[in-house]
């Protein structure tokens, strides 16, 4: 089996469990509980605390532990709703093709009087610091644009984005769950005031995450009870997710720049071999993109289809977010960046990690021509599109 669908979630990696196991048969004690097997449990939190605050480089106490990015998202965003509605500001600037965690969150927030302004993304899915600038008004009180995109892999220019929202005393948050583990991040000097991160996407647990909160700035709890995370996330903390996913994050930034190296390699061997099929375009900017990212539209297919068929001869792919794999709809980010209905339902996303290998690149090069040109073959809208009778979309 061909595993390329790292962006949906990752394999625990080694590092991860061994870390974990402690903390499941032994040290099994309650963080909050004040004898010895309990505070194990506290020393190994501080512990966690310490070493996800070290590769984002800000202070532990600024590291919020939560169930995951959705959470975290929806807690940030919330958190910075009610600070600006407290001082008059209730305007919100996003982008059109955030994850749902972002979108869903910014239309309850509509509902309650909020407005909300969704920057274009433009064909390449990347905003620019001045649509930002010109969006700003007296009454903003946040900017939320992810770091890079689930589906296409799209990078944000987040440093010039944060220097200009600090400049005009607007905070900003990242969702920066397809970033983390994957990309340098420094939220200092890219003045990020609040980001969001998900162990599963760096080959951590799932069900456990993290949010950066920007010392002095307010956070609202979304669950209320119990006094843990600083009385801001009630409920017994999952000590052994959250030491995994630490432990994930730390070996992923520790080995970044090799790991990188490997994975953009393949990636850009198989977008080459991609471009080889006619009528197929890649999505998102080529130049600013996830190391792992693969994502094409092929006309005259229907994605679901292809994904099953790939799976058939042993290739895990996906035609998007997994988040919204149930839904009949076209994807909002390839709607976003300009493809057509009946394009966007033709799509194509490989995600790779560095255990991905070069064999494994030249036999999905070898399988998902056949499995396109088998539904092609198959499609009176491809043999419309062949006799002329209609037009590509995609030259």
């Amino acid at each position: 089996m061909i595993y390329a669908d790292n962006a949906a979630t990752t394999k625990l990696s080694g590092t991860a469990l061994n870390a974990m196991l402690p903390y499941l048969r032994e040290a099994y004690g309650n963080p909050s509980s004040l004898y010895s097997l309990g505070q194990q449990a506290a020393e190994a939190l501080a512990e966690a605390r310490q070493t996800v605050a070290d590769c984002l480089h800000c202070r532990p106490e600024e590291i919020y532990f939560t169930s995951g990015g959705s959470e975290a998202d929806n807690q940030a965003i919330l958190s910075a709703a009610r600070r600006g509605k407290a001082r008059g500001k209730t305007h919100i600037i996003s982008t059109s093709f955030e994850h749902h965690a972002v979108l869903h969150t910014l239309q309850k927030l509509e509902k309650e009087g909020f407005t909300v302004t969704l920057l274009d993304v433009h064909e390449t899915g990347r905003v620019t610091p001045q649509q930002v600038a010109e969006a700003i008004t007296d009454d903003t009180c946040l900017v939320t644009i992810m770091y890079a995109n689930n589906e296409i892999g799209t990078i944000q220019p987040i440093a010039d984005i944060g220097r200009l929202c600090r400049e005009r005393n607007v905070l900003f948050h990242t969702d920066a769950v397809q970033a983390a583990g994957h990309l340098e991040i420094d939220v200092g000097r890219e003045n990020i005031d609040m980001l969001s991160l998900s162990g599963h996407k760096f080959h951590g647990p799932k069900g456990v995450g993290a949010l950066y909160v920007r010392k002095g700035i307010p956070l609202t709890p979304l669950i209320e009870g119990g006094a843990q995370e600083r009385r801001k996330r009630a409920g017994t903390e999952n000590v052994a997710g959250i030491v995994g996913m630490a432990a994930a994050l730390k070996e992923a930034c520790d080995h970044l720049p090799e790991h990188t190296a490997k994975v953009s390699a393949l990636r850009d061997k198989l977008i080459a071999g991609l471009d080889a099929i006619p009528h197929g375009a890649l999505n998102g900017d080529r130049n600013h993109r996830l190391p792992g990212n693969v994502s094409f539209c092929f006309e005259g297919i229907e994605g679901e289809s292809m994904l099953l068929l790939l799976d058939d001869r042993g290739i895990c792919a996906s035609s998007g977010s997994a988040c919204t794999s149930g839904s009949l709809d076209p994807s909002h980010v390839l709607l976003a960046i300009g493809r057509p209905h009946e394009v966007a339902h033709g799509s194509l996303r490989l995600s790779l990690c560095e255990e991905n290998t070069e064999q494994e690149v030249d036999v999905m090069l070898r399988e998902i021509p056949q499995v396109i040109d088998y539904l092609r073959n198959m499609s009176p809208v491809w043999r419309k599109l062949q006799k002329g009778e209609c037009s590509y979309v995609i030259q």
